[in-house]
């Protein structure tokens, strides 16, 4: 071989090992993006796990967890101290016990039957130093105590007097036939059943407020002495809804529909038999509920297999008022009315978006805690203003909640165009950025909420309760669920009693004619004067203690 062929040889080496090296980089560089796509992800992932357990065994609260300061970020604090001047800057202090007003369990004690148990001293007693006689001068108390005095159970035999005419089918009588009168009794609420009132109020209590599902119920009742199944349960519920209760749920939606401003939101149920449907196939409980500035505070569940538009619009048909919502499509096209966003949903976007440690501590200083920041300072100035009238909150929101906003949206738009590896945070610009008309609707009317907790409220004791029980056996069953927490929900708005209010409905409904004069139903509802002092609470102490409305 020559010099030259050689050279040419060499040069064919080279060039061939110059396209393998080229290609192994092009091969590496894939490997080293895929490599940086699933260091991503993986963190991603870490990231939503953290948050997942945070949610689980943290704390709920979706407000900065920062101490002393009212915000992290220079641009979020100058808006903020601009636009609360007056006000000192907020400091996180160490917990103090806040002491007990007085007054206040007298007041918890006021409605409660009172016994007196009173020790003597013995007549035959004598003074101790010198023997002499004893003479009583007075009485001290003590101290007050509570007790619990188990339920028991009864069994109530209804008779009733027959009465025959003394006259009539005799010899003599103008009338030959024999007449009986018999006293009047009162409707049962189930005919050929032991139960009352007030066995099927208590079951329907402890279902839908205490969250005790029929299987336990069982065991309760069988210690007190009665075989009550739960197939016999259900079918109580079932029926008394269907047949008394569902008047006055129907006219609860009656009612909302006539409302200015309407909180909407749905959750998940599980119906074991729906047809043609599997049994682990989600259904859903739509929840409408009034605004707080109502003149009528109340609740409505309806059960659907479906989250469509269709339901949607069935459930507002004509409305035209506003609509308090989640970002969900399905109200997008349900009807004519002027939708509002919830601000406290799009808070929790960002709030998922903050990075945590190891130890489920956020990470300091993330864009995540900048964008609650600003959202923060709108419902602080929504709880400065709460106090004043309509008008005057409107005019505020203008004067202090429109430079927030300009200043969120200019932040959104600016944070959007920087690359980011952290999807959550993407997810909640992309979110702020497409809801931003009608997160804004806020402003035009100062009886509109920020936000829909007032409706989530509602849906919680359902969504707790649901993890014991699990699921609606059948859709019956599943629409009882719904008429049962309508009157639940609706009851506890009012501050009724809601053991003694579904008992007086029980008693009431059998024995009234409201199917030929159905205007006799509005003494019946949740708000109505005419309700039973039995029915209401007690003490508002109570209503505080017990029926939190979140």
């Amino acid at each position: 071989m020559t010099e030259q062929e050689e050279i040419l040889k060499l040069r064919s080496l080279l060039a061939e090992k110059e396209r393998i090296i080229e290609k192994q980089t092009i091969e590496l560089d894939k490997k080293d993006q895929l490599i940086e796509k699933q260091r991503i992800q993986i963190d991603n992932m870490i990231q939503a796990l953290l948050h997942a357990k945070k949610k689980i065994f943290g704390a709920s609260s979706e407000k900065a967890q920062i101490d002393g300061q009212l915000s992290l970020f220079d641009s979020v604090q100058e808006l903020a101290q601009e636009l609360f001047k007056e006000q000192k800057k907020i400091t996180v202090k160490s917990y103090e016990k806040t002491p007990r007003k007085s007054g206040i369990r007298e007041e918890m004690l006021s409605g409660l039957p009172k016994e007196i148990e009173e020790y003597i001293i013995n007549p035959e007693d004598t003074c101790p130093k010198c023997g002499s006689q004893l003479k009583v001068i007075g009485k001290q108390l003590i101290r007050t105590e509570v007790e619990f005095v188990p339920a028991k159970l009864k069994v109530k035999q209804i008779v009733r007097q027959v009465a025959k005419c003394e006259s009539c089918g005799t010899r003599d009588s103008a009338n030959q036939s024999p007449v009986f009168v018999k006293a009047a009794i009162p409707v049962p609420v189930l005919p050929h059943s032991i139960s009352t009132p007030s066995i099927v109020a208590q079951v329907m209590y402890l279902k839908f407020v205490m969250g005790l599902p029929f299987n336990r119920q069982e065991k309760e009742w069988f210690r007190m002495g009665l075989v009550l199944t739960r197939a016999d349960m259900a079918y109580w519920i079932i029926r008394c809804s269907e047949e008394w209760l569902s008047p006055i749920y129907h006219k609860i939606h009656e009612q909302l529909m006539t409302c200015e401003l309407l909180h909407m939101d749905e959750t998940r149920i599980q119906c074991n038999k729906e047809e043609n449907r599997k049994a682990s196939s989600n259904s859903y409980m739509w929840v409408m509920r009034s605004a707080a500035s109502e003149p009528v505070q109340a609740a409505y569940f309806h059960y659907s297999t479906s989250r469509s538009t269709e339901v949607a619009r069935s459930l507002l048909g004509d409305y035209r008022g506003y609509l308090i919502t989640d970002a969900y499509s399905g109200y997008n096209k349900a009807g004519d009315y002027t939708r509002c966003l919830c601000w406290a949903h799009c808070r929790r976007y960002y709030i998922e978006s903050i990075p945590l440690d190891n130890n489920g501590k956020e990470i300091q200083g993330s864009k995540g805690a900048e964008g609650r920041e600003y959202i923060n300072l709108l419902f602080k100035v929504e709880k400065e203003i709460e106090n004043l009238s309509f008008e005057e909150k409107k005019q505020k929101r203008q004067e202090a909640s429109q430079p927030i906003l300009d200043a969120f949206w200019s932040w959104v738009e600016k944070t959007s165009a920087m690359h980011t590896t952290n999807e959550k945070l993407t997810e909640a610009l992309v979110y702020s950025s497409n809801q931003k008309k009608y997160l804004e609707t806020f402003l035009e009317n100062g009886r509109i909420p920020i936000s829909n907790n007032l409706c989530e409220a509602n849906i919680k004791p359902f969504a707790t309760a649901r993890r014991a029980w699990l699921f609606a056996d059948t859709p019956k069953g599943a629409h009882a669920n719904a008429v049962l927490y309508t009157i639940v929900e609706t009851a506890r708005a009012n501050e009724l009693d809601v053991y003694e209010y579904l008992k007086y409905l029980l008693e009431e409904m059998p024995n009234n004619d409201y199917l030929q004069h159905p205007e006799v139903l509005d003494k019946y509802l949740p708000w109505s004067a005419e309700l039973p002092d039995q029915c209401r609470l007690k003490t508002k102490h109570t209503q505080h203690l017990l029926y939190r409305k979140g």
